[in-house]
Formats: C-alpha cells, sequence, structure tokens
C-alpha cells in the first residue's frame, strides 16, 4: 500500500479549516480589546464635549461658574454700570484691545463678548493657573481703591483683571483671561461651540 492511500484528503480539509477557524477567533479574540483601547474613554469623551445652561435665572451684576472641559467658566451677567466701567479703565491694562488674547474672533471687542451684558470666561489666571476670585466692588481699597472699577483679583500672586477678562498692567499675568468658543440662544448658553 502506498502512503498517499492511507490519507483521508476530506479529513485533512475539515481540520485545516477548523483550524483557520480558531486561530481566526483568538486573533479576533485579542485584537479587539487592543483595538478599542484606541477609543477615548467615556470621561474624555464627555470632558471634551459642549456644555450648556439655562442663564434665564442668573441675575444682573451675578457671576455663576459653569464646568467645561475640566476649567472653570465664569459667566457674568453684566450690568450697564458695569459696562460703563471698560473705557475709564483702558489706559490701566496692558491688551485693552485683546491683540494678544486667546479668544474667537467675535469676541474681539471692547467687551469681548457676543452680547455686551453677558462676559463668558475662562476662569483660570494666565499666570500660573489660578482661579481669580470675583471682585465687582467699585472702589476696592485692597485693590488700588480709585483705579479698580470691578473685575477679577488672582489672590495666588495678584494678578487683576477688568469685567471684560483683560489683564491689568504690571502684575504676574502676562495675558488676558481666555474666552471659549460659546453661543447664545436666548437664555441657553453653549460653551464649547460657536
Amino acid at each position: 500500500m502506498s502512503h498517499a492511500e492511507g490519507v483521508n484528503v476530506q479529513r485533512r480539509r475539515v481540520l485545516i479549516a477548523s483550524t483557520a477557524a480558531i486561530g481566526a477567533a483568538g486573533v479576533a479574540a485579542v485584537a479587539t480589546p487592543f483595538v478599542r483601547s484606541w477609543a477615548p474613554s467615556a470621561k474624555a469623551e464627555a470632558a471634551g464635549a459642549a456644555v450648556t445652561q439655562d442663564i434665564s435665572s442668573v441675575e444682573a451684576g451675578q457671576m455663576v461658574v459653569v464646568k467645561y472641559r475640566g476649567k472653570p467658566i465664569y459667566v457674568v451677567k453684566r450690568t450697564e454700570e458695569m459696562l460703563a466701567t471698560l473705557d475709564p479703565v483702558q489706559s490701566l491694562l496692558a491688551d485693552p484691545n485683546s491683540d494678544e488674547s486667546l479668544q474667537p474672533e467675535y469676541t474681539k471687542n471692547q467687551t469681548r463678548s457676543l452680547e455686551p451684558g453677558l462676559l463668558v470666561v475662562e476662569g483660570v489666571c494666565t499666570h500660573l493657573g489660578c482661579a481669580p476670585g470675583f471682585r465687582p466692588d467699585v472702589g476696592a481699597a485692597d485693590l488700588g481703591g480709585n483705579n479698580w472699577y470691578g473685575g477679577f483679583f488672582c489672590a495666588c500672586h495678584g494678578s487683576k483683571y477688568d469685567l471684560a477678562g483683560r489683564v491689568f498692567k504690571g502684575v504676574p499675568a502676562p495675558l488676558n483671561l481666555p474666552i471659549p468658543d460659546y453661543s447664545l440662544d436666548g437664555t441657553i448658553l453653549t460653551v464649547g461651540e460657536a
């Protein structure tokens, strides 16, 4: 009897096909978690997602904080009196026209906003990243008396910003507070989308 006569070709084909199928399933089982690890986590996706906030309950002169990408976003409903302070403070500012600051093109104006009565700004000092406090009180003795028209004060190293988030001269912070992309639809503010 020859060697070829004892081989069952049909059985060999079934064994080769079975081995290939099991091998392919094993490769798929190993590759699936590896490929899935490339996708961002749900937490990371949520951190980059736009945030909406109904600002109808925010009172004139009040500030609320919205969290976006792990940063505080200050939303200030400015009064006419607050807006009137933006002119007299110009000579005290390092970048009054916001030429060097991070902000969308649609906020390149004196109020640094879409709508003059609403300021939306990152609440992170441009010096070392502390959170400046909201100090709307005009003439505060600890902040310069007659030269203080209200704004934000960073207690970490003494940086000051006006009510448009523009930085004062002679403080450690080099830039105005950044303005994130945002849109306004009635009283619904969306941070993270223009």
